[in-house]
């Protein structure tokens, strides 16, 4: 029968000579339950080592090495009949855990020398909430300096260009956030089939899901260049942009539509590294690409008089620079992401996987951008001063946000390893950790905003106007309490994507667009701005009751009895 994934116990720097033409099966057992094993080296062509386990008391370490130049028929003998006897020790013992570790990349993604930039977080073993923190940590600071970087971005076209290029920019906002949020949604979508791999601990198969990644974002690459190609115009002109900022707006979109390819390896690559537990590098060449996009914003803008098509093509620029050196990066330091020739016969099922996996998340982005524009549709009837107001306070809630959204990002990981290592139990675990640091967060930000939430609109508006002030610190103390209620949706819709559910996730996507529609159509032009505010937090309520509803029908995580 098959057991459960446990703490690697053969390490190279063990300091017990480890031989490195051995393979080891290894095993943490109660000592009472070691010495009821039948098995010993006299009576096996085995070498069996046992040790104390310093991180569970009362227990030792028992390591099974097999020579390597054993027959494959013989050794799985023995496994197998290890494996049988072990079984019936595990009923007694609860803490008895196994791994086969063979000498290859995939049980050497740990250096032996480790620091701070080639650690993998390890989400399938030890305490969840600190290894869950502690792999989330530069998700988050990730998420804050993008939101950094975009402001500084957008006060160096201000400053330099003014406010006609500013506008042509924010006239194809919705479109950027449709072609952005659809190449991150289909790297999200890949790297949840990578990490899956990962933890079922499959090299192959972590191997052709790169390759197949690579293959499905080309694809998906030239035919989104294509498609915006021939029709960002047209689309420019049916969102009835003003005439004399047209040609601005499609010189800087233009660009960012040819650069997706760019974008999307920018972001699998990044997808990739996270999928085996290393969220740092990442949040390194994020600074890296920031960096460099915002000395080319002031050479190309200010130095070379490029205007807004200097903006994007240096953001194209800084983000090809950072995929350079992701790459290298691998190549030098984690060989466990680099496909062989073999691994490019994917196979048509890893192809279907991997397709529908992507394009169920990059839908899912795409129809909650969709939505913003719809909300923002009815938002923009309500006067400039409302406007003003509600702009601050969305610029403040996406910044409170980003610790939801990076613990979602996080337990997608966690999620999608535990799936592959087939481990419910710590799922079920991961998710209660996630939900009870949603209320905290919730807890958090109601105190900031009753004490704050005046100030920092004006902070950020630098509007002393009644109506702005008071509309934005409504829109976010109205919004607070439901912190908790968002942090359910969003753990909750991430985990079902990262165990392979794919439609009815999308569903709860459905249920947004509709319900701003309605909001719209319906409430906004009857009960105003207070109609605005309750949106979202009133729909973010039926989401997630949807979302845990179909969480716990979930046969992995909630298996019916006597499967």
């Amino acid at each position: 029968m098959p057991l459960p994934l446990g703490e690697v116990a053969s390490r190279s720097d063990d300091g017990e000579g480890a031989d490195p033409q051995m393979f080891f099966r290894s095993a943490t057992l109660s000592q009472k339950a070691a010495l009821q094993l039948p098995f010993s080296s006299t009576t096996l062509p085995v070498k069996m080592r046992f040790r104390a386990d310093r991180s569970l008391p009362g227990s030792a370490q028992l390591k099974i090495i097999f020579p390597l130049n054993m027959p494959r028929a013989k050794a799985e003998g023995i496994q197998n009949r290890f494996t049988a006897k072990e079984a019936t020790v595990h009923k007694k013992c609860a803490t008895a855990s196994f791994l086969r570790e063979e000498r290859n990349p995939m049980t050497q993604t740990r250096p032996l020398k480790t620091n701070l930039f080639n650690r993998n977080a390890d989400l399938l073993h030890g305490p969840i909430f600190k290894n869950l923190f502690l792999f989330m940590l530069p998700i988050l600071v990730s998420n804050l300096f993008q939101q950094l970087y975009n402001t500084v971005d957008t006060m160096i076209v201000g400053n330099v260009l003014g406010d006609s290029a500013l506008a042509a920019i924010g006239s194809c906002g919705s479109i950027y956030e449709l072609l952005v949020g659809f190449g991150i949604g289909i790297g999200n979508g890949l790297s949840i089939v990578a990490a899956r791999s990962y933890g079922a601990q499959d090299e192959d198969l972590l191997k052709r899901t790169v390759a197949g990644s690579l293959v499905i974002g080309l694809c998906a690459s030239f035919v989104i260049t294509t498609a915006g190609f021939f029709g960002l115009r047209p689309l420019l002109q049916l969102l009835d942009t003003p005439a004399e900022i047209l040609e601005d707006a499609y010189r800087y979109i233009i660009v960012i539509d040819l650069g997706v390819l760019v974008m999307f390896l920018y972001n699998l690559c990044a997808g990739l590294l996270r999928a085996i537990g290393n969220s740092v590098m990442p949040l390194v060449f994020l600074l890296v690409s920031s960096g460099l996009n915002v000395a080319l914003d002031l050479w190309f803008i200010a130095g070379l008089g490029m205007g807004v098509q200097g903006a994007a093509v240096a953001t194209v620029i800084a983000q090809g620079i950072s995929v350079v050196l992701c790459i290298l990066y691998v190549m030098r330091r984690v060989p466990l992401l680099l496909p062989a020739r073999k691994h490019w016969a994917v196979g048509q099922h890893l192809y279907w996987e991997l397709f529908s996996q992507s394009i169920s998340m990059g839908l899912m982005s795409s129809i909650v951008s969709a939505g913003s524009v719809v909300l923002q549709y009815g938002i923009n009837g309500l006067g400039t001063l409302t406007i003003a107001g509600h702009t601050a306070a969305r610029k403040l809630f996406s910044f409170t946000s980003m610790p939801l959204i990076s613990m979602a990002n996080a337990g997608s990981t966690f999620v999608s390893q535990n799936r592959g290592a087939a481990q419910p139990e710590r799922v079920r675990k991961g998710m209660r950790t996630m939900y009870l640091c949603s209320m905290v967060i919730m807890a958090a930000n109601m105190m900031l905003m009753q004490l704050f939430a005046r100030q920092l609109v004006q902070l950020i508006s630098g509007s002393t106007a009644p109506l702005v002030l008071e509309n934005g610190a409504r829109y976010l103390m109205w919004n607070a309490p439901f912190y908790a209620v968002l942090g359910v949706l969003l753990c909750t819709r991430y985990a079902l994507q990262s165990l392979g559910q794919k439609v009815l996730p999308l569903f709860s996507s459905v249920i947004e667009l509709v319900g701003k529609v309605i909001f719209v159509l319906v409430f906004i032009p009857r009960y105003a701005y207070n109609a605005v505010i309750l949106c979202e937090p009133i729909i973010w309520c039926f989401m997630a009751a949807y979302l845990v509803a179909v969480y716990r029908r979930d046969a992995f995580v909630y298996p019916k009895k006597g499967q």
